[in-house]
């Protein structure tokens, strides 16, 4: 099978998640700026929230470009990934590489450190936020940050 149709559908689930997360943020109870400031914390964590479920889609349509194909697992994987990813982030990339050659440009590009430093700061969070929150709040924003940087080895890989 084609990567076509199951990003299309990726893509569809993505945007509902989005919309959803958005509904969670009451409507302030006065106009004006000063009416947003008690919301503050649950707009911050919504923006954290839109941010890492944006980095998700951008990384798994990197990964789907990167595919020539998809099996029935990968199907799997991908709801597996889109239930958890409305509820807590995972990951559909080992299915990928399976259903793949080994020269297929997702599986030279599935080559990085990024995965590897993400796993080592989010265990540091979480350690660190029983003692530090404001530090584990720091790392998990850092996280984000290396991820929102366009990976090109998938743009190079899928050009060639």
């Amino acid at each position: 099978m084609k990567t076509d149709r199951l990003t299309a559908f990726t893509d569809g689930v993505v945007a509902i998640i989005i919309t959803i997360m958005v509904l969670s943020l009451p409507v302030p109870r006065s106009p004006g700026m000063a009416a947003l400031q008690p919301l503050s914390i649950l707009f911050a964590a919504y923006a954290l929230s839109f941010v890492k479920v944006g980095i998700y889609w951008s990384v798994h349509h990197n990964m789907l470009q990167a595919a020539r194909k998809v099996d029935g697992k990968v199907l799997l994987a991908n709801l597996f990934l889109l239930f958890w990813l409305s509820l807590v982030p995972f990951v559909v990339r080992s299915a990928l590489l399976a259903a793949n050659d080994s020269d297929a440009p997702i599986a030279r590009a599935a080559r990085g450190r990024k995965g590897a430093i993400t796993i080592g700061a989010y265990v540091l969070a979480i350690g660190a936020a029983f003692l530090w929150p404001m530090v584990a709040v720091a790392i998990y924003l850092g996280v984000a940050a290396i991820w929102l940087v366009p990976d090109k080895r998938f743009e190079r890989l899928v050009d060639q």
